[in-house]
């Protein structure tokens, strides 16, 4: 049996590890992550003295932090072990023992195909601190009764007694940067690296090791796992009961709306509803409708969106309701036409079609003509709304728009960028200072695309295409698409210069360009030049029949300020 003199270490020791087979002998790990104790400073320990017997303190929690203090200082730890408490006075008496006290206690075997050799560290040393509790003139204490610092094991020197788990502390400020670096994606193996470097110690010299971080880490994920869980649970509940009162509600109200959505487990997704009130509130409120989302942080993390009108006396009118599993495209989609679809019914997809195709009609005549069938098709022409809409018609359809320059911002590639745009500069987790950084760099046109650097391959063995090859990249694609599909085109020349030009199957489709040989100027009744600043294949047509091998250069390409200079000047 090894032996050592009160308050001293042996002066000599053996090397062993420690601190990573010690099993289910500890305190659960992740009990004692969780818990943001201070680990104590080498000054505290340096003035802690030998115990004693008799020795007083004010509570078992200062009587603990002393032993665990002094116990760190001669190479062991302690843990709490057995207690008795009274119907009067609680707990009053406590034991803290060596962390080698007892012994191991012979499991179930389980079979298993690889296991694993724990050894325990337990060898019945019998070295602890007992004490006692007492009441002294109404005030209470505590004090030693007993203690013995005899061990019959090696005692560790500081570098080893470091590592033992009463030891091993994970800060608050680690913990939420072990959750930041788990959350990227990082091992753990690479999370402790990251840390070391961080505080600049050498590799194994933090307050804790790569087992507490695992530990920690499952810890808190199985945590929000559960959490998630019960949360899931309870709203796939709560929404299927909503759906039945909905149900419930359509039954005894004739008038009452509601519409929802499926994943695909079937479970409720979305859900939106309009009372019978609100429904014809619509019909004599609803030219001027709004759609808040304040109120979005609602319980389970739905979005509620409510939809209001306004009445002739300035106050709210409720109209519709939805709740939305996330604030994506794809969910406002559907409650935008849950909302609009209510006086449509199953005809809205029918409705959505053609509609979008009226907006791509080129000619307003054409337009204003299919817009009549369009409603009496539908029966909207009492609809004050769709009356308004058609009010507006000179600043939403392509026909009356086709005049005006927009540099082909309206096409979806455009969208496309933009959306890209954003995603560079915005994310769940960009807080401010990062969006003003991330702004200023999306902004730089240093950090710009070089796609102008790249070769441009040529389609065609027309010389006009290869004249092109002046222009950027997206301007020479959009030109290019527009030369090759030009050959699919019939001219036939017309009197005062113009021609009539028309595909080779769609006959019906005929375009009347103008070309004015003493400018070198063009124009097409299509207008795409004036919209987009890219010519037409009707307009590329009638310059290679009159053997045109390169852009006219008195060819006027508008601006976005309504002027007009010089070839392409806009994509070169």
């Amino acid at each position: 049996m090894f032996s050592s003199m009160i308050g001293l270490k042996y002066s000599t020791k053996t090397s062993i590890k420690v601190g990573i087979e010690e099993g289910d002998d500890q305190a659960s790990v992740s009990s004692q992550l969780i818990e943001n104790e201070t680990t104590s400073t080498p000054s505290s320990l340096e003035a802690v003295f030998i115990p004693y017997v008799g020795q007083i303190f004010k509570t078992d929690d200062d009587t603990f932090e002393y032993s665990s203090n002094f116990a760190r200082m001669n190479g062991f730890s302690i843990r709490k072990a057995r207690s008795t408490e009274s119907q009067n006075l609680g707990i009053y008496r406590r034991d803290f023992v060596c962390y080698r006290s007892g012994f191991n206690q012979p499991r179930k075997k389980v079979i298993v195909e690889h296991p694993r050799d724990r050894k325990s560290v337990r060898c019945g040393c019998a070295a602890k601190f007992h004490l006692t509790k007492e009441i002294v003139n109404g005030v209470t204490q505590w004090f030693i009764s007993q203690f013995n610092n005899v061990h019959n094991h090696e005692l560790l020197e500081d570098d080893q007694v470091r590592l033992l788990p009463a030891y091993r502390k994970i800060q608050e400020a680690d913990q939420e940067r072990i959750l930041l670096l788990s959350k990227a994606g990082f091992p753990v193996n690479r999370i402790v690296k990251v840390l070391e470097l961080e505080k600049g110690v050498q590799s194994g010299q933090l307050p804790f090791i790569e087992k507490d971080v695992r530990n920690f880490v499952r810890t808190c994920k199985r945590t929000v796992q559960e959490n998630d869980a019960l949360l899931t649970e309870k709203r796939e509940n709560d929404t299927m009961e909503l759906l039945k009162a909905c149900k419930a509600m359509e039954e005894r109200d004739a008038g009452f709306v509601y519409d929802f959505t499926t994943d695909e487990n079937n479970k409720v997704e979305n859900i939106s509803w309009s009372y019978a009130d609100s429904v014809r509130a619509y019909t004599v409120f609803g030219d001027v409708v709004t759609f808040d989302t304040t109120y979005s942080s609602i319980t389970y993390g739905l979005l509620l969106g409510v939809w209001f009108g306004i009445d002739n006396h300035g106050k709210p009118v409720f109209l519709r309701c939805v709740l939305l599993q996330d604030e994506s495209s794809n969910s406002f989609a559907w409650a935008l036409q849950s909302w609009f679809s209510l006086p449509l019914g199953s005809q809205y997809e029918e409705f959505k079609a053609e509609f979008d195709a009226l907006c791509h009609l080129e000619g307003m005549e054409e337009f204003e003509h299919q817009w009549n069938h369009f409603v009496a098709w539908f029966g909207l022409a009492s609809d004050k709304h769709i009356a308004l809409l058609f009010s507006y018609r000179s600043s939403w359809p392509l026909s009356y728009i086709r005049g005006h320059f927009l540099a082909r911002s309206m096409t979806y590639e455009f969208y496309q960028f933009t959306d890209a745009f954003l995603k560079q500069i915005l994310s769940g987790q960009t807080c401010l200072q990062l969006f003003f950084k991330q702004v200023g760099f999306a902004t730089d046109l240093r950090n710009q695309s070089r796609e102008w650097l790249r070769y441009m391959h040529i389609k065609t063995c027309l010389p006009i295409e290869e004249n092109a090859s002046i222009l950027t990249p997206y301007a020479f694609n959009a030109l290019q698409h527009e030369i090759v599909l030009s050959m699919q085109y019939a001219t036939t020349e017309m009197e005062n210069g113009s021609y009539l030009v028309r595909h080779y199957k769609k006959m019906y489709s005929q375009y009347f360009v103008i070309w004015m040989s003493q400018d070198e100027q063009i124009h097409c009744s299509c207008k795409e030049f004036e919209h987009s600043g890219i010519l037409c294949r009707h307009c590329l047509r009638v310059l290679t029949m009159k053997n045109y091998f390169e852009i006219p250069q008195k060819c006027p390409v508008p601006m976005a300020t309504g002027e007009f200079v010089g070839s392409y000047g806009r994509w070169k």
